[in-house]
């Protein structure tokens, strides 16, 4: 059996990016995986501590992360999947501080410093990022968050293998917009795409999982 984890960069365990994250997760169990959803504000754990532990050559720590926190199981388990989900927020651009923390101290150890850049993961395992933020695919477009993007890919490919992304944009934040400074956005407009475009969203992430098992994307919807 395929073992499928998530990994949810967002404070929230029931927002948007959660959501697409259980709905990626529900598509790989319909492909026979086993699955496991981890949500990083759980967890106590720093960024890359620049030790170079993981680069000693001979060193108990060569291609591991040498700092004992909560990530420390989390990599273990990462070690053993056979696929991976990276969901996060967008904030000032980038994801979550949580989820850039967590993303150095998962690529960095595998890397290698020579000229070829080459990775010391055991396998070739399939990765996904989810990415949800409250600006339009225009905007996101024309303040280059889809080149952070684009980075992110191509150094976890580097490292794991085939990567694929979803963007989820003009998203859904508040309940009711009236109790918050956020008159630069038209409720009635976010509530309905909400509504309407949220759901095939959601219908992406399940075939992302799907195909992050080798399964068809097919969930049984008409």
């Amino acid at each position: 059996m395929k073992k499928v984890i998530a990994v949810n960069g967002s404070p929230r365990k029931q927002g948007n990016t959660a959501v697409l994250l259980e709905k990626a997760l529900e598509g790989a169990r319909a492909g026979g995986a086993e699955t496991e959803l981890i949500h990083l504000y759980d967890l106590h754990f720093t960024g890359c501590r620049s030790c170079f532990a993981c680069k000693l050559k001979g060193g108990k720590s060569y291609g591991k992360c040498a700092v004992a926190d909560d990530l420390q199981p989390v990599s273990s388990r990462i070690e053993a999947a056979d696929a991976l989900i990276l969901g996060s927020p967008v904030y000032l651009g980038t994801a979550t501080g949580e989820m850039r923390s967590f993303m150095e101290r998962l690529i960095f150890p595998y890397l290698v410093y020579d000229e070829a850049g080459t990775s010391l993961f055991s396998k070739k395992v399939d990765l996904g990022f989810i990415y949800t933020m409250n600006v339009s695919e225009e905007v996101m477009k024309e303040w280059g968050y889809d080149q952070y993007f684009s980075f992110n890919e191509k150094m976890a490919g580097r490292i794991f293998g085939r990567v694929e992304s979803l963007y989820v944009t003009d998203t859904y934040q508040f309940s009711d917009y009236s109790k918050y400074e956020s008159s630069r956005f038209d409720a009635a407009h976010k509530l309905k795409r909400h509504q309407e475009v949220f759901p095939v969203d959601c219908e992406s992430a399940f075939q992302m999982g799907s195909r992050l098992t080798g399964g068809d994307g097919d969930n049984g919807a008409d």
